[in-house]
């Protein structure tokens, strides 16, 4: 056959993957689905039911032929309106965003500075054709400070992540002061920090209180905290005409469903509507998890390091059979094999508990 010894050396190295059918008898502590939003018959109902009085039910082209809706148009001005941009666009996923971004914004002059731990979907971009790519050292901004002050590039554009999605932490605020004093373009990835943190639950910007400057791009997905999927970016009105005129995932795909859009809004609108009740769910649960666990986690992202491809599984394996599913994740994903466990919402804070003391058994 025609990979077969690349597939057995997978399996040798422990690192051999296979799809599993969600078992949804047992507790999610796995999944993106931050605020259990995925589960809300109310926001399905309420969708269905206006998108059952509409005239069609699918976007049916690209964003730029025939498949612009208004329900597109109402959530793009609503996700501008509740985060402080000028502008935006919906995409089909945040894989998608992140190479529309570096594609399209890095050009033959430019430099891109991106966090080494940033997302594949952006390692991605780098290789599609001749970009200046430099990756600095995870949430290092002395090394990145000097890689700007260095750099003779047309443009600057720095990539990072608002919480990142291994290992949970949060990027620090320098970066912003960063790039505003070297005028560099900060493209944002708040797929993990979007509905988790802030005020109003809309991520890092609002959490450290960031006044919004041209420079400023803002990435998030809907398939995570809003349980929905799909993706946004927010920007400028001049960096928005941009990526509508350049970058390829929104020119030539499809535009997002209608459903996943309708969903996604209702999604923002629960969000800001509740988010003093959520926002204690989410201290509630990390409080837990410090407790149990000793780990302090800036998001809803736990990361317990195991260091052993094999006996990560194990554990994952064994939690499973317990009734609890949770990631088990391991290189070349991740430097060191981890459990990944994600305190959702969805979850109640009780189950949350006894997961924690069953994985610190186990663990030790």
């Amino acid at each position: 056959m025609y990979y077969t010894n690349e597939l057995e050396a997978l399996k040798r190295a422990k690192r051999y993957r296979t799809r599993e059918v969600v078992d949804n008898s047992i507790l999610d502590f796995a999944s993106n689905d931050y605020l259990g939003l995925a589960h809300n018959k109310e926001l399905h109902n309420a969708t269905c039911k206006k998108l059952s009085n509409m005239p069609i039910h699918a976007s049916k082209a690209s964003l730029l032929v025939n498949g612009y809706h208004q329900i597109h148009k109402d959530f793009e001005e609503a996700l501008c309106v509740a985060n402080g941009f000028e502008d935006g666009v919906i995409l089909g996923s945040g894989f998608n965003a992140n190479i529309a971004l570096i594609e399209a914004l890095v050009r033959p002059k430019d430099m891109l500075f991106m966090d080494e731990k940033y997302h594949a979907s952006g390692i991605l971009a780098t290789n599609f054709k001749k970009i200046n790519v430099v990756f600095f050292k995870h949430n290092d901004m002395n090394e990145l400070k000097k890689l700007l002050e260095s750099s003779s590039a047309q443009r600057k554009i720095v990539a990072v992540e608002g919480i990142y999605s291994m290992d949970g932490d949060i990027v620090d605020s320098a970066v912003f002061e960063l790039c505003d004093k070297h005028d560099a373009i900060l493209i944002m990835d708040e797929a993990h920090s979007s509905g988790v943190l802030g005020e109003h639950l809309m991520g890092v910007y609002e959490h450290y209180n960031i006044s919004i400057k041209p420079n400023h791009i803002k990435m998030g997905t809907l398939g995570k905290a809003y349980g929905s999927f799909g993706a946004f970016i927010l920007a400028s009105s001049h960096i928005v005409e941009y990526l509508i005129n350049r970058a390829k995932p929104i020119i030539y795909a499809t535009s997002l469903s209608l459903y996943d859009t309708l969903l996604a809004h209702n999604a923002l609108l629960f969000m800001l509507e509740n988010r003093e009740f959520l926002k204690e769910e989410i201290t509630k649960r990390q409080e837990i998890v410090y407790e149990e666990l000793g780990i302090k986690m800036d998001a809803l992202i736990c990361s317990v390091v195991i260091n052993d491809n094999e006996r990560v599984i194990k554990i994952r394996d064994t939690l499973k059979d317990r009734g609890y599913a949770v990631g088990g994740i391991r290189q070349p994903t991740v430097e060191h094999a981890i459990i990944r466990l994600i305190a959702r919402v969805g979850e109640s804070s009780e189950d949350l508990r006894v997961l924690c003391r069953s994985l610190k058994k186990l663990k030790i």
